[in-house]
This record gives C-alpha cells, structure tokens and sequence, in this order.
C-alpha cells in the first residue's frame, strides 16, 4: 500500500499523496491509514492511536515537508511558514529506542512522535545540502534524493517510474500501441 523509494523518510511521507498535479491520490484520509504508514515506516512496533486532529496535524506537516523540499529541488526559498511547520513538529521527542530480550530494536511512541521523526528528517535532509529531485515521469509527483553518480538519477524509482517511462518510450519509437 505505502512506498519508500525516496531516499529519505520526509519525501516518502509527502509521497502518500500521488499525482499531486492531477488525480491527487491520498493515502492518508482516515486516522487508521496514518497509525498504519507509522507502522510501515517503522517508525514504532505498533500502530499508534489516531485521530482526526492527528491525521489533519499530520497532514499539515506532510504538506510543509512536501513544499519545501520541492522548494529545495527547485532552487528556490524556503517559505516561511512551512519551515516554522517543520521546526513546529521537530522540537516533541522522537520515538524512543530500547534493545529487546532476543536482542531486537523495540521501538516506542505515539503519532506525535513519529511526526517529530519524520519532521526532523526532512530539517536534517533540507539543511544538509542532499540532491532533492522530482520525478522524470510527468504523471508523478514525487520528489528522491538522488545519490548517484553525478546526479544523474531520473526517476523516483527504476521499477515503478522508470520501467514504465522507458516502455512508453518504446512504443513511441516503434509504433506500439
């Protein structure tokens, strides 16, 4: 249901809304879809409890993370407003960590906690000079980082975005269908 080819846990929280510029695909509309990213993400070993006023706090910080980076990506300033929304969530403690009987990482929380993960690491990509992109393929709209070589990456990811670029590429070339 959730993807995490970003590069970063930030972009792949903003990455729960597909085809921002078209359909606007959420997958987050309910309280239960946000405690089950969390889960996803491996943010905490359980689902927190959540709300509405989680999912629309939620929400709101997914929205800043999204503008900003695509801010960074584009060359452009940071808005105000978005980088107080990050520095907003960011300052609640993150999940906390313990070592488990067995030797297992237990990780432990609520939503705001997760949400503090996941605004710090969109403060700690966005201030740290990474190569934020967006995606090559018109119809989405997600936003990477891209690690390779020269910055030459094109497409959130081969599998989903690429394979499908290329093919249509393909069948432009070779009269397909």
């Amino acid at each position: 249901m959730f993807t995490f080819v970003s590069g970063n846990l930030a972009l792949d929280f903003a990455g729960t809304v597909k085809a921002r510029s078209t359909t606007f695909e959420d997958a987050l509309t309910t309280p239960a879809a946000l405690a089950d990213w969390i889960a996803a993400a491996n943010l905490l070993d359980d689902p927190p409890p959540a709300d509405a006023g989680t999912l629309a706090r939620a929400v709101r910080l997914r929205e800043a993370a999204y503008r900003s980076a695509l801010a960074a990506a584009r060359g452009h300033a940071f808005d105000d407003a978005d980088r107080r929304t990050l520095n907003e969530f960011a300052v609640a403690a993150p999940p906390s960590i313990s070592l488990g009987t067995g030797g297992a990482v237990v990780r432990s929380g609520d939503a705001d906690a997760a949400l503090a993960a996941v605004a710090r690491s969109a403060i700690e990509l966005l201030g740290g000079g990474a190569l934020v992109k967006e995606c090559g393929r018109t119809v989405c709209t997600r936003l990477y980082v891209d690690t390779s070589r020269g910055g030459s990456r094109r497409w959130c990811d081969m599998t989903l975005c690429g394979n499908r670029a290329k093919s249509a590429a393909f069948r432009a070339r070779h009269g397909g269908p």
